[in-house]
């Protein structure tokens, strides 16, 4: 069954307009396609008369992660996750770190074929916790993200979505019912930057977010990869907590990136350390009690502090976890203060193994 998969799988969020076209309806961007053209995330297409999707059972690849990789340091540390994902996305970042893989318009990126089925077991086999879709976005290839949820769910797998969180309100509720965890990616907090940069819109993004904190029980983070003289200023910053403050609580773990230069974006230099700890200090003022600074080396930002005690209760390493000190139902073991997240029973740590998978 290696070679498996659906060349044109039928989707329903589309409508057909008086003229032939049919316009697709899972996210902002409103494609509206003539027979056989694409969307501009590649993936879906108009093929006769309606969205298919062509990416079902289709991948670029597999892999073993740390699931503080995707990143999520409060949804059950220290365990393994498969991430896979498939090629293109509804979004145009010109600093977007995958490119290779949600800019190509390539079908051939998709060289490793599974069905749900063989994803699912595949994790169970590999003692992993969760399934991740990353590496590109899964809203654009919601059926098939879903289906493999479904079929992980009967593994006793957990569903993970790291997304950008750009898509339409039904579909937002659909895919969302299979996910146990995610990861937001708010890449600023100005339309501008998301018009100019990205070729999208804030609102919609906003809108995920607060879906989630009201509508849902899913475990969700958010990351905001900062890119010097684009979205670091202090204004903005201070735009962007207090409204996540206001609007999402002060428990939410908050992840700022830094950015290296990387796809159209090659003129900018590396983000400097102390660009994330100012952005992490001006999170702290706002009260949010988990903020972390990514893709540099600092075990302090890296790490989890009790909010009563202060204590460490989770020393971090590059995603290597060195201390742990977390109740199974995730209290503090030095002042019994909960901690908010997802836990459960901690065994040692995966560590930062990265470890490629074949499957079928």
């Amino acid at each position: 069954m290696a070679d498996a998969f659906i060349e044109h799988f039928p989707t329903k969020y589309w409508h057909r307009l008086d003229d032939g076209r049919v316009r697709c309806e899972v996210c902002p961007q409103h494609c509206t396609l003539r027979e056989g053209k694409r969307g501009s995330c590649f993936v879906r297409m108009h093929h006769k008369g309606e969205i298919v999707l062509t990416s079902y059972g289709r991948s670029s690849g597999f892999c073993i992660d740390p699931i503080e990789k995707k990143p999520l340091n409060h949804f059950y540390p220290g365990t393994r996750v498969l991430s896979f994902g498939t090629a293109g996305c509804n979004l145009s970042c010109q600093f977007c770190q995958n490119w290779d893989i949600s800019k190509s318009r390539q079908l051939d990126t998709l060289c490793g074929s599974a069905m749900p089925e063989e994803l699912a077991k595949t994790a169970k086999q590999n003692d992993c916790k969760s399934l991740a879709f990353t590496y590109n976005d899964p809203v654009i290839f919601m059926e098939y993200a879903i289906d493999t949820a479904i079929a992980a769910k009967e593994q006793g797998i957990k569903s993970v979505a790291v997304s950008a969180g750009y898509v339409c309100d039904e579909p937002r509720i659909e895919f969302y019912q299979h996910m146990d965890a995610a990861n937001i990616d708010l890449k600023a907090f100005t339309e501008e930057f998301y018009h100019k940069i990205c070729h999208g819109h804030l609102q919609p993004v906003l809108d995920t977010l607060l879906y989630l904190k009201n509508e849902t029980d899913v475990w969700f983070e958010i990351t905001t990869l900062l890119i010097p003289d684009e979205n670091d200023s202090e204004a903005e910053l201070h735009n962007m907590c207090q409204w996540i403050a206001e609007n999402l609580g002060t428990d939410i773990p908050l992840h700022f990136s830094a950015f290296h230069p990387d796809f159209k974006m090659l003129d900018k230099g590396n983000t400097p350390i102390t660009t994330l700890l100012k952005a992490r200090s001006i999170a702290q003022s706002y009260g949010l009690k988990f903020v972390y600074c990514g893709n540099v080396f600092d075990v302090d930002s890296d790490s989890t502090y009790c909010p009563n005690c202060q204590h460490p209760v989770i020393k971090r390493n590059w995603y290597e976890i060195s201390q742990y000190h977390l109740t199974s139902s995730g209290n503090c073991q030095h002042c019994d203060q909960p901690i908010n997240g997802i836990f459960g029973e901690y065994k040692n740590g995966f560590g930062r193994q990265r470890i490629p998978v074949s499957i079928g």
